[in-house]
């Protein structure tokens, strides 16, 4: 039914949006976190396990002592976005049954939003590690800085822009 006819009994012609209880919208926002998780944790944990193979690669003896320093802070960062984005499911099952849904999502939604953070620090600092590589240090720092810029733009100022702009300054989707 098209939004603003009025679909359910009782609602008011020209109202737009969905019209559910709570319960339905924190089922259908964490499946919809879900889907997010899905993607998001696919690639931490490909680009996690590349990471643990490289230190028994034989070049790995041939780095820098920066180099080295800067592979164990990449490996944190992915270990912690890894952890990060697969915390939603324990969050699950310590409160599955509880009828604490709401507060379900919420908590996972801030993990997930710090994963995501995480991922895309583990992928400047390798992308960094690999570029010191193959260039200079310089060109190294510029094209990483410039990646990140890119992430920075397109994960949160183009989103934030559009939501400005749909959702009246509004940052948070409106309560029920």
């Amino acid at each position: 039914m098209a939004a603003g006819t009025g679909g359910r009994d009782g609602d008011a012609p020209g109202r737009t949006g969905r019209q559910e209880s709570s319960e339905e919208r924190a089922d259908r926002r964490w499946s919809d976190l879900l889907q997010e998780v899905r993607v998001a944790q696919t690639g931490s944990q490909v680009l996690f396990g590349f990471l643990l193979s490289v230190v028994f690669m034989p070049r790995f003896a041939q780095l820098e002592q920066f180099d080295r320093h800067l592979y164990i802070v990449t490996v944190v960062l992915g270990a912690l976005a890894t952890g990060s984005l697969a915390a939603p499911v324990s969050y699950h099952r310590l409160f599955a049954g509880r009828r604490l849904k709401p507060q379900l999502v919420e908590a996972a939604a801030r993990l997930v939003a710090m994963g995501l953070v995480l991922l895309a620090l583990t992928i400047g600092s390798a992308l960094l590690l690999l570029l010191r590589e193959a260039a200079d240090g310089a060109t190294a720092a510029w094209i990483t800085g410039v990646v990140m810029v890119y992430f920075a733009v397109c994960w949160l100022l183009v989103p934030m822009i559009h939501l400005r702009r749909h959702n009246g300054g509004e940052r948070r989707p409106p309560e029920d």
